[in-house]
């Protein structure tokens, strides 16, 4: 049984799970406040940076916002190229544009020393002589504020608040808006690591993955591989929605059964139709994920991704309805910079909106197959990729659906499609 749930600001319950103690969660309500973090044991002193990175490599932490790189080899690229062209920056990236997660915002509102320390040591490791904060929630941002206030830091930290949107959290997008630009993605290279904030080489780490130091820092890197798998060591925030339920966001090691998380979120096996994995990136599941665990190896191996841990579980609404009011939001949060990607979102959006409502032609079929192929890889961001993998995982895991919706014969999408604006999305915290 999960243990600790708890209502944090009327709208989102929070659970740790079973035996594992929580780590970056707090299942009591409200902001933790200076004094509670370093009664926690927050803000520990570092005497060492380079054996801190020492114990972050072996630890095995992985970035949380989507891609799961280690944060090891990035920290240590960044420091590399900050002592060859000179000081470096790090940006704690906490724009959570996925409408379907908000474990980013649960942190920075309700956690915000955790993600400061977790910067002030990253900051540290890479020798930067600037650190900032990007957010688009209003909350997180006076939340983060006051924590800076209430801190005691070697560098100066700027919080910096945007308008929220899909592309905003992307990395180069983050930079230019720091910079004073717009919050949409650049061509690369250059990578921020290599030319970012002011010109100088900057480390974007999400939030999460920030979070994650001061536990490296404290207890070491055998403690923190004590949980997880081999591959994917530690614990995960995940985001689950859908089935008519409120969401809750809940503390996983990794490699926890997807059907024990499951029963304990109160949805039966049977009915499970699939799910939206990783948020909205990495596409569709069908009900195979019963059979798997959540970790990045084993989710890669179903040709899909655990991404920033948001999990969308479909029962009572159409896949190809969901596929249809993913891509419809694709084509309308591009960031209208890259012809392949506006005209490629618009086409996929089009031709799943006619499959929902029995209008599709196997012509359409064979075009949105090549499409979900051939258009990966073009935009400036990874958001086209997101809507090439909607697309290929809709005509993967439910080639019988996909055939009856060419023969007009979905109940659910006749009577009643889902149409979504942001399917499952988490609004924001009041």
């Amino acid at each position: 049984m999960t243990a600790g749930v708890s209502r944090v600001a009327d709208t989102i319950a929070v659970a740790a799970w079973r035996e594992t103690a929580p780590r970056l969660l707090r299942t009591t309500p409200g902001t933790e406040d200076y004094a509670e973090y370093v009664e926690s044991g927050g803000y520990q002193p570092l005497d060492d940076a380079d054996r801190l990175l020492e114990e972050i490599d072996r630890s095995g932490v992985l970035g949380r916002g989507g891609a799961a790189f280690p944060l090891a080899l990035k920290l240590r690229t960044v420091r590399d190229a900050g002592r060859r062209k000179g000081p470096t920056v790090v940006l704690a990236n906490g724009e959570e544009g996925e409408p379907a997660s908000m474990k980013d915002r649960w942190l920075l509102r309700n956690r915000p020393h955790l993600v400061l320390d977790g910067l002030r040591l990253a900051a540290k490791i890479v020798e930067a002589e600037r650190a900032y904060v990007y957010v688009s929630d209003p909350v997180a941002a006076e939340a983060v504020d006051t924590a800076v206030k209430a801190g005691d830091f070697d560098i100066p930290i700027t919080v910096v608040t945007v308008d929220g949107g899909y592309v905003a959290g992307e990395e180069t997008a983050a930079v230019q808006a720091v910079n004073g630009g717009p919050a949409k993605p650049t061509d690369k290279p250059p990578r921020p690591f290599e030319q970012g904030v002011g010109g100088h080489p900057t480390l974007v780490s999400n939030v999460e993955t920030l979070a994650n130091l001061p536990l490296v820092l404290r207890h070491g890197a055998d403690a923190y591989r004590s949980v997880g798998t081999s591959a994917s060591p530690g614990t995960f925030l995940a985001t689950f929605t859908g089935a008519g339920r409120p969401p809750v966001l809940y503390e996983l090691p990794y490699g926890v059964a997807f059907a024990d998380l499951l029963a304990q979120h109160g949805v039966s096996r049977d009915e499970l139709v699939g799910v939206l994995m990783g948020g909205y990136f990495a596409g569709l599941l069908n009900s195979s994920v019963l059979d798997t665990t959540l970790d990045h190896e084993t989710i890669r191996g179903l040709g899909s991704g655990l991404g920033c841990g948001a999990v969308a579980l479909i029962t009572d609404d159409c896949p190809v309805a969901v596929a249809a009011a993913v891509l419809a939001y694709f084509d309308r949060e591009n960031a209208n910079q890259c012809g392949s990607c506006f005209n490629g979102t618009a086409a996929m959006s089009a031709v799943t909106t006619a499959l929902r409502d029995g209008k599709a032609t196997p012509e359409d079929l064979v075009r949105l197959e090549r499409w979900s192929v051939v258009l990966r890889g073009r935009g400036a961001c990874a958001t086209l990729d997101a809507a090439t993998n909607v697309a290929a995982t809709l005509l993967q895991q439910f080639p019988q659906l996909v055939a009856r919706h060419v023969d007009g014969d979905c109940d659910a999408c006749r009577t009643d499609a889902y149409g979504a604006l942001r399917p499952y999305e988490v609004e924001a915290l009041s």
